[in-house]
């Protein structure tokens, strides 16, 4: 017997509510309007590909504009509510033949267009701690999870239900039929025929969570994700954590995400799992992880499932997720909180991906230096406007990519209307 994410989900919520749970949301509303809220966030965003010995490389510039607006819940047993969203993009500076089209979409001559929009909205209900939400949303689970890292976010059409009926566990079922891309202001351009998600996460205490999760992509892929984070406090000051990501992938008979990532689309499939170990010693912290990709293809997302379905480690640039490929990366990450200067905060990163079956007579290989400075204010008539920069130097061997030199720039100004 089969049974369907929501009516799984329904079965498991069923059994939640007859154990001893915590305080209903609910029960607490104050109403559509007074619980309502309303905001803007203003992002202008610069991205600088330069594909070194190529001469295509990508430029671009945009200024965004990213609307939100969630109303609370009406009052009583099941409360209604709304969300509604608009997004407008406004292109600053770009060209032929140099235009990013995560940024804008291209025109047939192969011009950039000038600006785009879109809008959309969901409807929602809640009984006690689970809301049943359906249209246009932003779901942010391991195995779909919206873009959100260039000018304006992906968004997806679909149901999704999120139950938090016992203090710790929440769990997650849905079933989406759209994807909006970003830069592309139709509704479903990829023609999206489905995808089923289902699963949860417990927090067992403030140092361990626990994380579970199972998608059917339509015709392209069935994924099941694990996750362990741990954390070993040793004083105020020292910490160790511990966190392991892992996918396993069964790719569908003809699959064009399992031929893009290597296999041949006859029932191809794939592990891929990442350890990393962050040690935090006041504004420091250092970070070594290990990623390992078996199976007869990469690991494939953004077919379907998201642009950020990526939950492991050694994802910046290059996602470190390519045939066979094994990867190591050392970090640090620094808070100037301590020395004075709140808010601002920088990371560095270097990863090298080693073993790549990238179909050449040798093993291929990668590696990425990255860079990132992130600055937030902290208070004044300018609080919570952000800066961040960030940098990748990356090259490869063997035919697994060209060599790039990429620079993003963000800065963004969220204002709350209501």
């Amino acid at each position: 017997m089969t049974i369907r994410p929501l009516s799984a989900l329904a079965l498991a919520v069923s059994a939640a509510v007859s154990l001893p749970a915590f305080a209903s949301e609910q029960s607490e509303s104050k109403g559509f309007v007074e619980d309502a809220s309303a905001n803007l966030l203003l992002r202008n965003a610069y991205f600088n590909r330069d594909y070194k010995d190529r001469t295509n490389d990508a430029k671009t510039w945009g200024q965004g504009f990213i609307g939100t607006f969630e109303s609370g819940f009406t009052q009583g047993t099941i409360g209604f509510g709304v969300d509604a969203y608009g997004l407008l993009g406004v292109k600053l500076d770009s060209g032929r033949g140099r235009n990013y089209s995560a940024f804008f979409d291209t025109e047939s001559d192969g011009h950039p267009v000038d600006d785009l929009s879109e809008a959309g909205a969901a409807v929602k209900l809640r009984f006690s701690n689970t809301v049943i939400k359906y249209g246009n949303q932003f779901p942010s689970l391991p195995v779909l999870a919206y873009d959100d890292s260039r000018l304006l976010p992906q968004a997806f059409t679909g149901t999704l239900v999120t139950s938090k009926e016992i203090e710790g566990l929440e769990l997650n079922a849905g079933r989406f039929t759209g994807d909006s891309p970003m830069g592309d202001p139709a509704r479903d351009p990829n023609r999206l025929k489905s995808i089923d998600v289902l699963g949860g996460r417990y927090t067992v205490s403030d140092d361990l969570s626990l994380s579970l999760y199972h998608s059917d992509v339509e015709d392209q892929f069935k994924k099941y994700y694990a996750n362990v984070n741990y954390n070993l406090p040793f004083s105020e000051r020292q910490a160790l954590n511990f966190d392991f990501n892992i996918y396993r992938t069964k790719y569908d008979d003809g699959s064009t995400a399992a031929v893009a990532m290597g296999g041949d689309g006859q029932g191809d499939r794939n592990t891929i799992w990442s350890l990393a170990a962050k040690y935090s010693i006041g504004a420091h912290a250092f970070i070594l992880a290990h990623q390992r990709n078996t199976g007869d293809a990469g690991y494939a997302y953004d077919f379907g499932d998201g642009g950020s379905t990526i939950y492991v480690a050694n994802s910046y640039y290059s996602d470190f997720n390519l045939k066979d490929e094994r990867s190591w990366q050392a970090s640090y990450e620094l808070d100037f909180a301590e020395y004075g200067v709140p808010g601002l905060s920088y990371k560095v990163a270097y990863v090298r991906g080693s073993n790549i079956d990238a179909g050449g007579e040798s093993d291929g290989t990668e590696r990425e230096l990255f860079n990132q400075f992130k600055y937030v204010v902290q208070e004044g008539a300018a609080k919570d406007l952000s800066f961040k920069l960030r940098n990748s130097i990356y090259r490869a061997d063997n035919n697994v990519g060209p060599d790039l030199n990429e620079i993003r720039a963000f800065i963004e100004y969220p204002l709350s209307i209501l």
